[in-house]
């Protein structure tokens, strides 16, 4: 057991399980639930309605984790962050306020292949609503986003190009900051996905220089219910809203209404001031811990996991030859369903995700229908890819034996 597993009750209290389901939602610290239950017992109230001390207090923790959040991903200004249910709900902002309200017939979007459907139907959508084109980037052989297929399709067409830092169903690293750069040169904006990558190495807006980026907090150990979205203050400023309602309006008369500037105005309605809280927790959490600590746990679990996998001639693996990576391994055991595969591992107590993982468009390129999926964190360790290994050992068993 590592040092970091004695920081997370639920595997406490349940030593059985080996959870490799990160990428999907992590599991939560105690220092999480501690700042959580602090905040519920002793500060709870409705943020920014009301005089008394509970709404004041609750409100001035939820500025200081706006403020938390901005110094969390390098930008310069906290009125840049903009607090959303996830990431999802963060690009619908994104594709509804920027994207709608600026593309015209004929200009085009770039997304790779490998996108999350989060990341993929917006653009579909803001295509369809204005007559602009949405062009995929394809990968190569290990992977990897093809940076040559990029630049082939990019041009001063191009208005928005939208990425994963990380691919959620392969773990593979994206050049973020070279397809910005690129972008730019076009003066095409970049939206950055970084709902994987927070949760493994330090994201700075300032310097990658993107344009929008997002995270759900819950996989960066937070309760569900908060997302984030950065924005250029500039494009924040000149966007419409996204909701209508109570607290994102300066004031109403019966002929018309004027708005909050940016972030107010794209935070209608009661936001859950009890999420947004604990992800402050969790970004001191992972401060605590450091995000070179947290890659150098995950690298070598990853490198251990992969290197077992592979003695097994039964399992096949997808996308691992590439060299930038980030505790994502996607199997199968050959001529057996991924759904067939986990349920077997649950009867282990390892717990991965399997299907499509919400990348059918990445499926079809690959080839496959669906995959397992096992991705890591700072609790995970060697003992727990062992029982995965004599779990899959099972399965071939059962289904090829």
């Amino acid at each position: 057991m590592t040092a970091y597993k004695n920081d997370f009750p639920l595997l406490l209290q349940h030593p059985e399980i080996r959870y490799l389901d990160s990428a999907a939602t992590a599991q939560r610290p105690q220092a999480v639930i501690d700042g959580l239950l602090n905040y519920l017992t002793n500060t709870n109230g409705n943020a920014g309605r009301g005089s008394h001390s509970l709404a004041i207090n609750s409100s001035l923790l939820i500025d200081e984790t706006r403020k938390k959040t901005a110094e969390f991903i390098g930008a310069q200004d906290d009125g840049c962050i903009v607090f959303t249910k996830n990431a999802t709900e963060a690009l619908n902002v994104i594709s509804y306020c920027y994207a709608a309200e600026n593309l015209k017939p004929g200009d085009e979007i770039l997304i790779p292949v490998s996108n999350h459907h989060a990341n993929f139907v917006v653009w579909q959508y803001a295509a369809q609503k204005t007559g602009a084109v949405l062009k995929c980037v394809y990968l190569n052989k290990d992977g990897s986003l093809d940076m040559n297929d990029f630049v082939s399709k990019l041009s001063d067409k191009t208005k928005i190009i939208a990425l994963s830092a990380v691919v959620n169903a392969t773990g593979i690293v994206n050049p973020v900051k070279e397809v910005v750069d690129l972008a730019h040169k076009h003066k095409a904006i970049v939206v950055v996905d970084a709902a994987q990558s927070v949760t493994h190495f330090k994201q700075n807006v300032s310097d990658l220089g993107c344009d929008f980026l997002v995270f759900s907090g819950h996989k960066l150990f937070s309760v569900f219910g908060v997302g984030v979205l950065y924005g250029k203050k500039k494009l924040l400023d000149a966007m419409p809203p996204f909701l209508y309602g109570g607290d994102m309006i300066d004031f109403v008369t019966e002929e018309k209404s004027e708005f909050k500037s940016a972030p107010h105005k794209y935070e209608g309605g009661t936001m859950d001031s009890a999420a947004i809280v604990s992800l402050k927790y969790a970004m001191e959490y992972v401060e605590k811990i450091g995000y070179e600590e947290i890659g150098r746990v995950i690298s070598e679990l990853e490198k251990y996991a992969l290197s077992e996998l592979q003695k097994l001639d039964f399992v096949e693996t997808y996308c691992t030859e590439a060299k930038e990576r980030a505790g994502i391994i996607a199997f199968n055991v050959k001529d057996v369903h991924s759904h067939d595969t986990a349920h077997i591992l649950n009867e282990y107590g390892v717990m991965v995700r399997s299907g499509h993982h919400c990348t059918q468009p990445l499926m079809e390129h690959l080839g496959i229908n669906s995959c397992c999926r096992a991705s890591f964190s700072i609790f995970n360790t060697k003992e727990d890819v062992d029982v995965m290994i004599t779990a899959l050992k099972k399965v071939n068993g059962i289904f090829n034996g």
